[in-house]
């Protein structure tokens, strides 16, 4: 056997390439909940098998990882070797397939990263139809409880759960982007040990979760193929994503919990800015005149970096045109785009760019020079999603392109802040060309990582008309994740609540608007506002032009709170309090001997100081029972609860305590 040890858990693996045991340390000391006994019938053992990893051959009626067009897979094992984790090598000696399997631990982590390497080591080309990255296996005698989120635009990440006792959920995308839909992570707890598991990709994927009768949970993650496999000729090679696991005896928080601390792992090392941008106030209608406005009061209000939002380049006055004519448009800054962003900074803000660089619109100079750099069917009518076409980022030409155009534009001008964005998915792409998913996606990462070698203080924010390219991947590469475009405060409370459930606070940027709600229009206080975008990331989108001296002086001294305990925030340990749907809504963070809790009334009042009634109690977590906390010790805070007393007037609260 083999055992890989985490933080606080490890992993064991025996040399059939089963799982022995998950959980803390030292749990691989007795009799596996992984093995079983009588007899298979009517299939083979690798179908009610702990397997790892299984072609076809080894699995093929309860669903395997890895498939090829016209040949069943079998495998014999080469050498396990413990080499950065482990690392197995399988050969298929009829295809001469070769498959690297890997398996490690984050470091400082519990989180377990899996992946595999296809190799095609024999004679003839093989069109692979299905690549998963990991199979990953949980007892579950009595079914599982899986929790997943899902949505669509303006309404992503809504927490849902199912029961499943015997057969299989899927989730996933076929879009080419990892999607508004369902997040590409979930959470399976069997009444024991809840385990979570997420994939590093940002192309269409697939994670499903097959129960069968002998009390086995497998968990596949991976690419999603579904009409286009991947080819691989003589000497080619294809690697999957990393599908990363993690075990917590503490239930669905416990596993955010896991996530929040290796997404800090991935993460650089910088404090997060308040930023204030320009969109919700101008949209399309960018002038030097309108936005040096907009940056006076954000200076006055404490803002640091200012976002001039879409609008900004040559043929932007609508969405119809100038997708791809990445050139400041000279009507809208007749000084010059330089003396512009000089201004800007001279108020003592840091400067920022929205941009839309993978996409090109028809009325375009782009366009109009190279229509061959949009995703095709040959003979096929070319469809626009929001008056647009996507670039075949797979491309060289158009990779070298959309690195040197935004390389060009940090270059000229002295940008701090991107804001990349992604507005629609992929349709009409070549089928038979050789796999576009991957390509794409490839290429994207290329050029996340060119930025963030060749301009270390640029601050990218990974946007996808919301949160449609939200995943590990993506947390790895940018600095921020925008979660959704919709900013009204009790939709966005539920959207916020269900990201901190795979996401940490450190990703989650969020602003500050007057935006109406699209799904619970009940109206809210600013400061309900403030504290709920200083759950995560600090920002303002609001037209701040038009607000009164009142909600400037309130906004004014938010920020200044929100700079005091930002550290905390983007990096404490975090608890869900209460429910999204209640009165009793709250987040605590950690750090150290620092508290903040952030407070929502997202209930009613009840009738309160009209009748008898209690205060709202918010229990909090992970404390220092025998300290005190401000008036409160650690015992009562967490066996009886912060008290908070709602009223029309006073729905949300940001909370300070410090062990004494």
């Amino acid at each position: 056997m083999w055992t890989i040890t985490g933080a606080t858990t490890e992993y064991t693996i025996d040399d059939q390439l089963e799982l022995v045991a998950w959980g803390p340390h030292g749990v691989s000391h007795g009799p596996s909940p992984y093995a079983f006994h009588g007899k298979v019938q009517y299939m083979l053992r690798g179908d009610v098998a702990a397997v790892e990893y299984a072609p076809d051959g080894v699995r093929p009626f309860l669903g395997a990882d890895l498939g090829i067009a016209a040949q069943v897979l079998n495998w014999r094992l080469v050498s396990v070797t413990e080499q950065d984790g482990l690392r197995a090598e399988l050969v298929d000696d009829v295809t001469g397939l070769r498959v690297e399997l890997r398996w490690r631990f984050a470091p400082g982590t519990d989180v377990v990263e899996r992946w595999a390497v296809v190799h095609n080591d024999g004679a003839a080309a093989v069109s692979v139809t299905r690549l998963g990255s990991a199979g990953f296996n949980i007892p579950s005698p009595a079914g599982v409880d899986i929790s997943y989120l899902c949505g669509q635009w303006s309404q992503e990440f809504t927490p849902a759960s199912t029961t499943l006792t015997r057969g299989r959920f899927a989730i996933g995308s076929e879009q080419g982007v990892t999607g508004h839909q369902f997040a590409s992570t979930i959470a399976v707890a069997n009444g024991q040990a809840t385990y979570g598991i997420g994939l590093a990709w940002t192309g269409s994927w697939q994670i499903s979760v097959d129960v069968d009768a002998a009390g086995l949970a497998r968990v596949r993650a991976g690419r999603s193929l579904e009409g286009a496999p991947i080819t691989l000729a003589p000497g080619e090679s294809v690697t999957t994503p990393v599908a990363a696991g993690v075990y917590s005896a503490d239930g669905h928080d416990g596993v955010a919990r896991q996530w929040h601390a290796y997404e800090r792992r991935l993460a650089r090392p910088a404090t997060r800015k308040v930023i204030y941008n320009s969109w919700e106030a101008t949209t399309f209608d960018v002038t030097a005149e309108a936005q040096l406005a907009l940056a006076d009061v954000a200076a006055e209000l404490g803002v640091e970096t200012f976002v001039v939002d879409d609008g900004w380049f040559v043929g932007r006055h609508d969405d119809h045109g100038g997708l791809g004519d990445w050139t400041p448009d000279p009507a809208k800054f007749p000084d010059g785009f330089g003396a512009f962003v000089h201004a800007v900074r001279e108020k003592g803000l840091e400067f920022g760019l929205w941009v839309e660089p993978e996409m090109v619109n028809p009325k375009s100079a782009l366009y109009a020079a190279h229509p061959d750099w949009v995703y095709e069917t040959a003979g096929r009518e070319r469809s626009t999603i929001r008056q647009q076409y996507l670039l075949n980022l797979g491309r060289e030409d158009v990779f070298e392109f959309v690195r040197d155009t935004l390389d060009g534009l940090l270059r000229d001008y002295p940008i701090t802040y991107l804001k990349w964005d992604f507005n629609r998915p992929r349709t009409e792409a070549d089928r038979n060309a050789q796999d576009v998913d991957g390509a794409h996606v490839h290429n994207l990462y290329r050029v996340l990582d060119f930025l963030r070698a060749n301009h270390p203080g640029v601050t990218i924010e990974g946007c996808a008309a919301g949160g449609a390219r939200v995943d590990l991947a993506m947390a790895a590469r940018t600095d921020m994740l925008w979660p959704s475009d919709n900013t009204a405060p009790l939709d966005r409370l539920l959207i916020q609540w269900g990201f901190l459930g795979a996401h940490a606070p450190h990703l989650m940027s969020s602003w500050v608007t007057d935006a109406a709600g699209m799904f619970d229009d009940r109206p809210r206080s600013l400061a309900f506002r403030f504290v709920l975008a200083c759950a995560g990331v600090l920002g303002i989108g609001a037209d701040i032009t038009r607000w009164g001296d009142a909600e400037k002086a309130e906004a004014t001294e938010w920020v200044a709170t929100y700079k005091r305990v930002r550290d905390v925030i983007t990096r404490g340990e975090v608890h869900r309090i209460g429910s999204p749907h209640e009165e009793r809504c709250a987040i605590q963070y950690t750090l150290g001997d620092r508290v903040v809790v952030c407070a929502w009334n997202a209930g009613g009042l009840d009738g309160r100081d009209g009748v008898p009634a209690r205060d709202v109690r918010l229990p909090l977590r992970g404390l220092d029972p025998a300290a005190r906390y401000g008036d409160f010790s650690g015992a009562h805070l967490m066996a009886v609860g912060l008290p908070v007393r709602w009223t029309p007037g006073y729905d949300a609260g940001l909370f300070e305590l410090e062990r004494q």
